[in-house]
């Protein structure tokens, strides 16, 4: 089929990696690489994030039962501490991707967030939530784990998306940063790439979609 739709991740395919913030905060509290990265691996269906990012459980929640995984692998972090770190900066040569996509495809944009900050990208300041709602903009549909109550990676946020879009999954190309979200959009049936860097992710929507960008 040929593609009718190009599907975003926003935190670390629109903005920069939340990981990065989670490497940096981790530097500096002394804390293993990674760490914050491990507690949301572990019972990633059932833990702390996972809870908060279907809404299951508010902020006050989540920071109490964060906390309390963390320790339990050997430190101290409190689920607002990350909180704090998920707003990434907007991705200048991404959003020119967006707009030529746009011109060309359906856009949408699946992201698992919470109800924090302002908006969908989870914005800490008003001008960067003026930023990010001007990108949400450009988008024909947004879908949040949120708002939904369902986050990836299970199927049925895909297909709600693609049912929402009016189009079957193999005519979907569908960017992540993580290969966990990936697997099941790919097992649908939909195009997928793992946006490691930005030149990368953009080379290989070139190659799937036949555009340029500059």
């Amino acid at each position: 089929m040929s593609i009718q739709a190009i599907i975003w991740d926003f935190g670390g395919v629109i903005t920069t990696s939340p990981f990065e913030a989670f490497n940096r905060f981790e530097r500096e509290r002394g804390l293993p690489t990674d760490f914050i990265r491990s507690i949301n691996a572990t019972n990633p269906e059932t833990n702390a994030w996972a809870q908060f990012e279907s809404s299951s459980i508010d902020i006050d929640a989540f920071d109490a039962a964060f906390a309390a995984e963390a320790q339990a692998s050997g430190h101290h972090v409190g689920g607002k501490e990350v909180v704090a770190l998920l707003s990434g900066n907007l991705r200048p040569r991404m959003i020119n991707v967006l707009k030529t996509c746009k011109a060309n495809f359906r856009i949408a944009c699946i992201t698992n967030n919470v109800r924090t900050g302002q908006g969908p990208g989870m914005a800490k300041s008003a001008d960067k939530a003026a930023a990010v709602a001007d990108v949400m903009q450009l988008f024909d549909l947004v879908v949040e784990s949120s708002v939904e109550g369902i986050r990836k990676p299970n199927p049925r946020i895909y297909t709600l998306a693609c049912e929402r879009l009016s189009v079957d999954p193999a005519q979907a190309v569908f960017l992540d940063d993580l290969g966990i979200n990936l697997k099941p959009a790919k097992a649908l049936g939909m195009q997928t790439i793992k946006v490691v860097t930005e030149s990368q992710a953009i080379n290989e929507l070139e190659n799937i979609t036949g555009l340029r960008f500059a």
